[in-house]
């Protein structure tokens, strides 16, 4: 049976999710990316990220981009969007700028519903195609009613410019704590993702402490170009908020592809 991927505008049936899912809100201990508080020390700050230092099932990873064809095949994904207006909240949490919606899409991976709570970014990338890093990625944070992740990763490149990233980049909170509400912003999911939705897809983990595994990732293959001033906006408020590659432990990452569908309204 094909695993069915969709992507579905949804207003007002999960209001109780949270807007924010980066464990930096979960987790109560300070952490960071630099010197005694870095990625290497995350297990020892508290026992509550015990899981960064003892986990194999850890993300983010590197992908074997140069083999290709010769990765396993996952059944074909089906993307449905629907497009129209959001609101958005664009927040600063020290860590990373969020984007949450009003109204979020929704990603149905088998069985499981996973709508989507927020997106955010890192620069330069945490995932590594064949070692290489790209100068930012883009986390698409889906959770399930019981709790369970979903996120959809994508690279992000130095091209030309893509509207599809203003209402971000010309928001972006300098200070942490801080954040913006803007209204009315035509942008939905799919102006976010390359044209080829071909992917990996593995198990792995949250990238942040907790580091709690059990995560459902999906990285497209294709990077997405934005312009140089808009990446160096990202990177200048950003720092640098990557964690490094960790260990497959006999994991498999296979090889899928979304099929894509766009409906103008809601039906």
């Amino acid at each position: 049976m094909l695993m069915k991927l969709r992507i579905v505008a949804l207003i007002g049936l999960y209001p109780a999710l949270l807007p924010v899912l980066v464990a930096a809100e979960q987790s109560h201990a300070h952490w960071g990316y630099d010197g005694k508080d870095g990625p290497r020390a995350w297990a020892t700050l508290s026992p509550e990220y015990a899981e960064c230092g003892r986990g194999s099932r850890q993300s983010p990873i590197d992908l074997p981009i140069a083999a290709g064809p010769e990765a396993p095949r996952a059944p074909a994904a089906e993307m449905k969007v629907y497009h129209h207006e959001h609101s958005v909240d664009v927040s600063n949490n020290g860590h990373t700028v969020t984007v949450s919606y009003d109204d979020g899409d929704q990603l149905a991976l088998g069985e499981s519903v996973y709508p989507l709570v927020q997106y955010h970014f890192h620069t330069p990338s945490e995932h590594t195609f064949a070692g290489q890093h790209f100068p930012g990625e883009l986390h698409l944070v889906h959770r399930a009613a019981n709790g369970q992740l979903a996120v959809v990763g994508v690279m992000l490149e130095s091209g030309t410019h893509n509207a599809a990233f203003d209402a971000v980049v010309g928001h972006l909170p300098s200070t942490a704590g801080a954040s913006e509400h803007v209204d009315r912003v035509p942008v939905d999911i799919d102006a976010l993702l390359p044209a080829s939705r071909q992917a990996f897809r593995y198990a792995g983990s949250l990238t942040t402490p907790p580091c709690s595994e059990g995560v459902e990732w999906l990285v497209l293959r294709t990077p997405v170009g934005i312009d140089p001033q808009q990446l160096q906006s990202l990177a200048t408020v950003l720092q640098h908020n990557n964690r490094d590659t960790q260990a497959l432990h006999g994991r498999a990452v296979s090889s899928t592809e979304l099929d894509v569908e766009s409906v103008s309204s809601r039906q």
